[in-house]
């Protein structure tokens, strides 16, 4: 594998920082990504040379504006291999995406008494938003249980699924575990009953390559803060099918059509789901994280990325008191984990000051705490620009902290 660490640590300038005095060993890209400079020179000459807004006037500024908008459109139909570029729509982030299809998917397809299914290492956001549902129109969540090793019991899902099931949404990676569930069987037995899949993407995109033509996803969600480019947008596929079914979820400018007071109509998709003024620099910027990410190409990111994952694992292993949660034989770059005798805060807090960055608590997944009855865990989470020589710091401060609470 051709995989020059030293080339693309150079793409990402806060690395050179020193935390306490310390260097920065940054392991929590599962929370959020560092930005690549790429992304902020994008931001910086939009402001500087020609930002107008989207979709609207004839002048310049507007036009050039709109066309680098839409050519972010383009690169992610590509990178996720999506059949149409209406098939894919910009929010705000991945929670926002998963809201969107909740209300104006139950809005249009869920009755009372009807069944959502999802599984029990979701992400808070791919739960809560079909709970809001489930309550405002009388249905019922039905939870996909893992196992204790990590593993999602999808072979449960065929009995799960009855005349009342209307959706299945699971997540692709889990953020906690670091699970991939094996989202392609688990579509194949959900459409041999005719039900859809929505999958959360947001641990999987900048780790693994996707094709949702290839998985048949009916929708696929994922955040850029994730993917090494910027906050505040996220993006939405859904199938065409669907889509074009499905209402609003927001009203306002540049999704309609035509107003009157009598009626309104609304613009084809993706625009009738892309309702006023949007993120429009963060999505200009966030092509230039999806063409380092291809450039550098996602399997040789898997490759180093799983590398990085065996070693720091083998490493934890060797510590005295150490539990892991979640060991699944197909698993991302994503280690939780607690020490015997030590509160995964006071863990957390020590490493920090040795320059380390993780993250600790419930990370957004209480039914996952819940399953193995902990409060919280500490979690490392590696991106593409980790090394094994940060992982022994790592490893090192972790036995530092050890020994202090001995």
């Amino acid at each position: 594998m051709n995989y020059d660490i030293n080339k693309i640590r150079s793409y990402f300038p806060v690395l050179k920082q020193q935390v306490y005095n310390k260097p920065l060993v940054y392991l929590d890209n599962a929370a959020t990504t560092q930005k690549t400079v790429k992304v902020l020179m994008a931001q910086e000459k939009l402001h500087n040379d020609y930002y107008g807004n989207i979709h609207r006037a004839a002048h310049y500024m507007a036009d050039k504006s709109t066309a680098d908008f839409e050519e972010t459109r383009d690169k992610v139909q590509k990178f996720i291999n999506a059949g149409a570029r209406e098939e894919i729509i910009f929010t705000k982030g991945t929670t926002e995406s998963v809201n969107l299809v909740a209300a104006s998917f139950c809005e249009q397809f869920i009755k009372s008494g009807d069944e959502i299914i999802v599984s029990e290492m979701e992400h808070h956001s791919n739960i809560v938003p079909w709970q809001i549902q489930a309550i405002n129109k009388g249905a019922k969540i039905v939870k996909l249980p893992f196992s204790d090793s990590g593993i999602l019991q999808s072979g449960a899902l065929q009995n799960l699924i009855s005349s009342k099931t209307k959706l299945v949404a699971v997540t692709h990676v889990s953020n906690v575990l670091g699970t991939i569930n094996p989202v392609k069987q688990i579509i194949e037995t959900a459409h041999s009953k005719n039900i859809p899949v929505f999958i959360d993407g947001a641990q999987a995109v900048q780790h693994i390559p996707v094709d949702v033509q290839e998985l048949d996803a009916d929708f696929y969600a994922f955040s850029a803060h994730k993917m090494y480019g910027p906050n505040g947008v996220g993006v939405l596929y859904g199938k065409r099918k669907w889509l074009t079914e499905m209402p609003p979820y927001q009203g306002g400018g540049e999704m309609i059509a035509e107003v009157s007071f009598d009626k309104t109509t609304f613009s084809e998709i993706p625009f009738k789901f892309e309702a006023g003024t949007p993120n429009i620099t963060s999505v200009i910027a966030f092509g230039a994280s999806i063409d380092m990410l291809q450039d550098i190409g996602l399997v040789n990111i898997w490759e180093w990325e799983h590398e990085l994952l065996e070693y720091a694992t083998a490493g934890l292993k060797e510590i005295e008191g150490m539990t892991i949660y979640g060991e699944a034989p197909e698993k991302s770059s994503v280690i939780s984990f607690n020490i015997e005798g030590v509160h995964s805060f006071d863990l957390g807090t020590m490493l920090d000051k040795m320059g380390i960055a993780v993250r600790t608590g419930h990370h957004c997944a209480d039914p996952v705490m819940q399953h193995y009855n902990i409060p919280g865990t500490v979690r490392a989470s590696f991106g593409l620009y980790n090394t094994k020589e940060e992982i022994d710091q790592f490893l090192h401060a972790l036995k530092k902290v050890v020994q202090m609470f001995a």
